[in-house]
C-alpha cells in the first residue's frame, strides 16, 4: 500500500499541525492514501544523524513510500533517496547547499557531495515546488536540483518559503501532483 510520510523543516515544525501538512494529509487520506505525520526527534536542528535513522528504522520508509519534505525535510528526503529505493518525493522549498547558515552547516546533510544519479534512480519520480520570493532560499537552488534530477518542477512568484505568513494552509497543487504521479 502506498503511503506518504511528511518531513517538516527545522525550527521545531510539526507535520501534524503546521503549514499545509494537515490539509494535504486530509485530502490524501480522502483518496485512500495512508499518511504518516509523526513528530520528529531533534526537530529544532533537524540533524541527519537523528532524522535519517528515524525515517528508516522508526517510520519504515520503503519503495512504497512517498516522502513529502518541506525545507530541511526536503533535504532529508533527498538523502534518503540517495541511500535506498522509495516510490517518489515531493520537495517543497528545497536547496542543496548549507546556505551559509550555521544551523545548516551543523545539520550533517552537507558533509558529502550529492549523488544525483542515485537520488534520481532510487525513485520513480520527484516533484519540486519553489518560489522566487523565498526569503531563505535563492530560487537558483531548486532550479539547480531540477536540472540535476530532470523532474517535475513548479515555480511560483509569491509563495515565500511555503509556510507561515507567506503560504495559505491549503496546498491542493501538491495533492494533485502526487495523484497525477500515481496514475
Amino acid at each position: 500500500m502506498v503511503r506518504v510520510v511528511f518531513i517538516p523543516g527545522n525550527g521545531g515544525g510539526s507535520p501534524k499541525k503546521d503549514n499545509w501538512f494537515p490539509s494535504v494529509g486530509k485530502l490524501l487520506q480522502e483518496q485512500g492514501i495512508e499518511v504518516v505525520a509523526e513528530e520528529f526527534p531533534d526537530n529544532v536542528l533537524a540533524r541527519a544523524q537523528y532524522w535519517l535513522p528515524f525515517l528508516k528504522d522508526d517510520l519504515k520508509v520503503d519503495d512504497k513510500t512517498i516522502l513529502v519534505g518541506h525545507s530541511s525535510g526536503a533535504i532529508a528526503a533527498m538523502r534518503i533517496a540517495e541511500e535506498m529505493p522509495i516510490l517518489g518525493s515531493v520537495l517543497v522549498g528545497t536547496y542543496y547547499t548549507d546556505l551559509d547558515m550555521e544551523a545548516e552547516k551543523q545539520s550533517g546533510y552537507f558533509e558529502t557531495p550529492w549523488n544525483w544519479e542515485a537520488i534520481k534512480n532510487n525513485q520513480q519520480w520527484t516533484i519540486i515546488f519553489a518560489s522566487q520570493d523565498d526569503p531563505w532560499i535563492r530560487v537558483e537552488e531548486p532550479r539547480y536540483i531540477h536540472n540535476k534530477l530532470q523532474c517535475e518542477y513548479h515555480e511560483y512568484t509569491n509563495q515565500g518559503h511555503f509556510g507561515g505568513d507567506y503560504h495559505k494552509p491549503e496546498f491542493p497543487e501538491l495533492v494533485q501532483a502526487i495523484l497525477r504521479s500515481l496514475d
